[in-house]
């Protein structure tokens, strides 16, 4: 198979992000940090933040996901090379982690973007209501036009409850916040039918549309150094992406400039996701397992629902069951009749207690300040289908400024 052009790899790059509203940027410590000195590569990353500037500027809202802090906190240890301990790993993260978050708003600084520093765990992303918990605030920060530059909380995770490698890492972020595309830079320039450093004459991927079985062989086994480089978990965090509607590129990054240079036709591998963010999560939520509990309510609200609108406590009749925060639940009109399913960022004890309620009423009535929504738009399915059996009322069952739409408001 011939060659792809520069021109035509540009095409396919700008066919993919010239949409994307969200971006998550995927930066390893072997670009960041300089292997024998330790030393941030100053210059590289003063070029990456101008990128992501140029990305700001047309209304592009971006997460870094960033390594670096166990390479940069590993020389003051004078531990700079060989392997380390786990307690010597946590503890260079720990000394590392205050530079790096140093570097990034120091280089943003320059372009008058402000930043903010996430540690996640595992449990963050999978553990539902923390899931939920950090997703608000990355989105309350996107939605401030700041910049948040994610790690794993390396000081506290051990071998046995961690990420392991920020690729799967990124995938995750990129899944929580609905990205459009995550930009994984690396240090090879994309997939490859073999490892390019032992067979130059394997063909390049330009763009893979589904990951099957041909494509994971190419990664190569688990403990080959093409596959401990990255490949396998490139591909699984590819995996993570393309299911939650995220499409995904892998490209050389050790250049000055690495987003400019993909933009401009860099070589690149594209995984194609087979739906968009929005349409993902509807559908991972549509095909959750049974309802944990029931929340009925009036026929204005179920006409607020059928409009694309959040349902708030103001529509809520009656809870049933015990459902936490964060729990998979059946939304129902008076009839019982089921018109859909969404997560609850209310327990039933609180939803209980809020239920016919004005929104500016909840921190009264709680003691703290909830979400407006008990379920927002974003986060529900409708199963029955809109304008079916709609009710005639024109009461929408929300007050005020909470006639909002599915993205408006906070997230």
């Amino acid at each position: 198979m011939a060659a792809m052009s520069n021109a035509s790899f540009a095409s396919l790059t700008r066919g993919y992000l010239n949409e994307a509203r969200v971006l998550v940027v995927k930066v390893g410590s072997a670009l960041l940090v300089d292997g024998e000195t330790g030393a941030v590569r100053s210059q590289w990353l003063e070029s990456l933040a101008a990128d992501i500037a140029g990305l700001a500027r047309q209304n592009c809202r971006v997460v870094v996901v960033s390594s670096g802090a166990i390479a940069l906190g590993r020389h003051q240890l004078e531990r700079g090379s060989g392997k380390l301990k786990l307690e010597e790993k946590q503890a260079a993260a720990a000394i590392g982690q205050i530079r790096l978050a140093s570097e990034w708003q120091r280089v943003f600084r320059q372009f008058d973007l402000d930043t903010a520093q996430i540690l996640l765990s595992p449990d963050d992303t999978e553990t539902r209501r923390r899931h939920l918990n950090a997703r608000a605030t990355l989105q309350t920060l996107l939605g401030r036009g700041i910049i948040p530059v994610v790690n794993e909380n390396d000081t506290v995770a051990t071998m046995e409850i961690r990420y392991g490698d920020n690729d799967r890492l990124a995938a995750r972020v990129a899944q929580m916040v609905s990205a459009d595309a995550l930009i994984l830079l690396s240090d090879i320039d994309g997939l490859y039918s073999t490892d390019p450093r032992q067979n130059p004459d394997g063909e390049h991927l330009a763009e893979i549309t589904s990951i099957d079985d041909r494509i994971l062989a190419m990664a190569g086994p688990a403990n080959a150094d093409y596959a401990s480089g990255g490949m396998i978990t490139k591909i699984e965090a590819a995996r993570i992406a393309t299911n939650a509607g995220c499409h995904m590129v892998i490209c050389n990054g050790h250049a000055s400039s690495p987003i400019d240079r993909l933009m401009a036709g860099g070589r690149c591998s594209w995984f194609r996701a087979a739906s968009n963010p929005p349409q993902a999560r509807k559908q991972w939520i549509a095909a959750g397992l049974k309802p944990t509990g029931t929340i009925t309510i009036d026929a204005g609200a179920a006409r607020a629902l059928s409009l694309g609108k959040s349902l708030l406590a103001a529509g809520i009749t009656g809870i049933d069951g015990g459902f936490e925060r964060g729990d998979l639940v059946a939304v129902c009109d008076a009839s019982g009749a089921e018109l859909g399913r969404g997560l609850s960022h209310y327990s039933a004890e609180d939803a209980a207690r809020i239920a016919g309620c004005n929104s500016s009423a909840i921190q009264g009535i709680l003691g703290y300040r909830g979400r407006d929504e008990v379920i927002h738009a974003d986060d529900l399915v409708l199963t029955q289908k809109r304008g079916e059996n709609a009710p005639a009322d024109h009461h929408l069952g929300i007050e005020g400024s909470d006639n909002r739409g599915p993205h408006d408001g906070d997230n």
